[in-house]
């Protein structure tokens, strides 16, 4: 009897360091999470193995523990191989979910090494479901994210994949640079998978842009790769496009030879894929269960008759109620829950989608404000350019100087020309511009366009017509800025681009509601065209035919560009047809309402058309406000040619001081200037000087600033750089009007 009870004692004991050897692994973290790692390499030997039944089965229960201890990487990192799995058995749609939660918790945690993963495999689940713009767009998402972190590897395979989804939306010239660039990575850095499949997917594209050779070149090198490390699935692709090239090349025999190795080789890559049998096991595993429960039921059915008790009968239809009942109850759980994660989720990307609002609010705010800053700082320069050009060139240079002065001068009025296209771009991109619509004849203004344009057109030999429907009314309420620009870009592209020739301008009718006709507009040359390949990118910014047209014709390459935004903006349409050596026709369409009220008289220019002698020139005094020393200069300079006496002071306190204790005429006033700047100086100057003529004479961007230019009460604002004929008739402009107010007072 004392044997016995030791007996126990000692299985009591044996029981009890078992119980708290599994309590200790359970909750010391270091071996909780080598049992997680452990089933997460054996899922991954079992997908290897295409034992996908298994591989789930070991990420089940990796899963399970990972959860129970809250460890958010290695669930994140359990649900992104779910979704490989899930792939691999054709379950796209389960996939796309554990993907989700894998992303959902690795930009929580900043795993970014495995959220970039994820997003590849979020690519590789919508190529499967050949929802090719997603699948672009993840790979886009996973190269930055492999960027970041330094992964060619992985960099390198999502180029691939990347360059695949391109052959599949047939851009097989996109697909070719694409798959250049993992292939140059993959020799880098010795990826020999990569590199052979990488080379077999050259092969297809350049058999699509019908460069077999080629093709056939890149396929035996990639064959060559995959063969010697024993890329199965590799060689086996391979050996059927080198089939396929053999045969295109009319070399029937290696055709069916390779053809023979790719059949070979299918079959034993069949044998070992389990796939089919894989689900079999796990259907036959449900199956068992479904049954084993039919039998528990169909047992106590067969006693119910037996014993012709309808109590237990009774009993037995409860039990099936009350679980049909519980069934309902836990789906509508379930659903009540799917509901509520729905409605956190849809919040979340709520969030999302507001902070990414916000972020390219920031980003175009802080493209506007670049975009201000450096063209101010190219114009300030320019204005030195311009100026210095404009003044030797009067100042009777040497005659092999003129030349290059005559050079100079045009690249700055090309600079010029260049920085205005960019800010207007930036203007339509940013949805800054205004529709100013007034009454005009139209068909005036197009004659007007015409004259002057036509020098430049019997400068190329060229003869403009102009055909204006005669059923047509010709005043109509409009932006007639816009429209101007518009025409002045295509007539002046086709000036540019057609010698010894003739251009068709037409306007017609070819629709009419109410007051509302929407005209197309033609503009025809017989110049020397546009080919297919550069018409597709016609309108984007800085596209031009080529490199060597641009060389030759000139222009940024901006001009279309701008049409297309203005005619965007007008609620219209572009179109283009060209044929090399033969001409080209752009055609757009725009709505315009018809009026009867005839066009508004045009304001008075402001550029002066008096005599400068009924000006007394030697009592006038300016005062330049300039920090800028070669600006000074150049301001003095120009003057001085005017017979204008002129005081300069560097900065905005010196300015008002300089006004309140003399009497000027005109002041020309900068804007950016150390300590204060020239709008806070003018509102000063205001404070005490309503009448006095100040300009701004500014290299910011106008079209921005304008209300602010009035706000702080500018008379009038002078551009930098200026033309100088344009400078001087202001000014004297300004200086007769003073006259004629003066000599009424008196």
């Amino acid at each position: 009897m004392p044997q016995i009870k030791n007996y126990i004692l000692i299985i009591y004991m044996l029981f009890s360091i078992n119980t708290f050897a599994q309590k200790a692994i359970a909750e010391d973290p270091e071996l909780l999470q080598n049992n997680i790692n452990y089933r997460i390499e054996q899922s991954q030997t079992e997908l290897e193995n295409y034992n996908y039944f298994k591989a789930k089965k070991n990420l089940n229960e990796a899963l399970s523990l990972a959860q129970n201890a809250g460890n958010k990487k290695s669930i994140g990192v359990i649900y992104a191989i779910k979704g490989r799995l899930e792939l691999i058995l054709e379950e796209e749609d389960k996939a796309i979910k554990s993907l989700n939660k894998a992303i959902e918790i690795q930009r929580i945690i900043n795993d970014n090494v495995n959220l970039g993963s994820s997003y590849k495999s979020f690519g590789d689940v919508y190529l499967a479901k050949k929802d090719y713009y997603s699948a672009l767009d993840s790979y886009t998402a996973a190269k930055s994210k492999f960027q970041e972190e330094d992964l060619n590897e992985e960099l390198a395979e999502t180029l691939l994949r990347e360059g695949q989804t391109y052959i599949e939306l047939k851009n097989y010239k996109k697909a070719r640079d694409i798959i250049e660039q993992s292939l140059a990575m993959a020799k880098k850095y010795d990826f020999y998978k990569i590199q052979s499949e990488a080379l077999i997917n050259h092969a297809k594209v350049y058999n699509k842009l019908r460069n077999d050779e080629k093709a056939l070149e890149v396929a035996l090198e990639g064959i060559q790769i995959a063969r010697k490390n024993k890329f199965t699935n590799i060689s086996n692709e391979g050996y059927l496009i080198i089939s396929e090239l053999y045969k295109n090349l009319e070399n029937h025999k290696l055709s069916r030879d390779y053809l023979e190795s790719h059949l070979q080789l299918s079959d034993s890559i069949r044998s070992l894929t389990r796939i089919n049998s894989s689900r079999n096991e796990e259907t036959q595993f449900r199956l068992n269960e479904e049954i084993e429960k039919n039998k528990e039921v169909v047992q106590k059915l067969e006693k119910a008759e037996d014993d012709k008790n309808l109590g237990t009968l009774i009993s037995i239809l409860s039990v099936a109620l009350i679980t049909i009942l519980s069934l309902l109850t836990l789906s509508l759980y379930k659903n009540n829950n799917i509901r509520l994660k729905t409605n956190n989720m849809l919040h979340k990307k709520n969030g999302e989608l507001i902070i990414a609002k916000e972020k390219a609010e920031l980003a175009s705010k802080t493209k506007a404000n670049f975009l201000s800053t450096v063209t101010h700082e190219l114009r300030t320069p320019l204005y030195a350019v311009t100026g210095l050009s404009n003044m030797l060139l009067d100042e009777n240079p040497r005659p092999e100087q003129v030349q290059h002065l005559k050079s100079l001068k045009f690249s700055g009025d090309y600079l010029l020309t260049f920085i205005n296209d960019i800010l207007q771009i930036n203007k339509i991109e940013a949805n800054k511009v205004d529709i100013e619509p007034e009454s005009f004849s139209l068909k005036k203004k197009i004659n007007n366009i015409i004259l002057a344009l036509n020098n430049s057109a019997i400068d190329n030999n060229i003869k403009i017509h102009f055909e204006y429907d005669k059923d047509l009314p010709e005043n109509f309420i409009a932006d007639q800025l816009k429209i101007s620009q518009i025409l002045i870009n295509l007539i002046g592209n086709s000036i540019k681009f057609t010698k010894d020739g003739d251009i068709w301008i037409r306007v017609y009718k070819i629709e009419e509601q109410g007051k509302i006709f929407t005209l197309r507009f033609e503009v025809e040359d017989n110049g020397i065209g546009i080919s297919q390949e550069k018409q597709d990118h016609m309108f984007e910014s800085f596209s031009q035919g080529s490199i060597q047209i641009n060389r030759k014709y000139g222009g940024t390459g901006l001009g279309l560009s701008i049409v297309k935004g203005l005619i965007d903006i007008l609620k219209g349409k572009i179109y283009v047809k060209s044929e090399l050596e033969k001409g080209t026709t752009f055609y757009f369409e725009i709505p315009l309402e018809h009026t009867n009220i005839k066009e508004a008289e045009e304001n008075k220019s402001n550029y002066f058309d008096g005599n400068k002698s009924d000006l007394d020139l030697s009592k006038v005094k300016i005062l330049v406000v300039e920090d800028n020393k070669i600006n000074q200069m150049i301001t003095k300079k120009i003057l001085t040619k005017m017979d204008l006496k002129c005081d300069i002071v560097d900065n905005g306190e010196d300015a008002v001081q300089r006004i309140k204790d003399n009497d000027y005429n005109i002041i020309l006033m900068d804007i950016h200037m150390p300590g204060i700047s020239g709008m806070e100086a003018t509102k000063r100057v205001r404070a005490f000087d309503k009448e006095l003529t100040i300009f701004a004479l500014t290299a910011v961007t106008i079209e921005d600033k304008m209300h602010e230019f009035e706000e702080a009460g500018f008379t009038d604002i002078i551009p930098k750089p200026f033309k100088q004929e344009e400078f001087e008739k202001k000014l004297y402009n300004a200086l007769a009007s003073k006259n004629k107010i003066s000599k009424a007072s008196s």
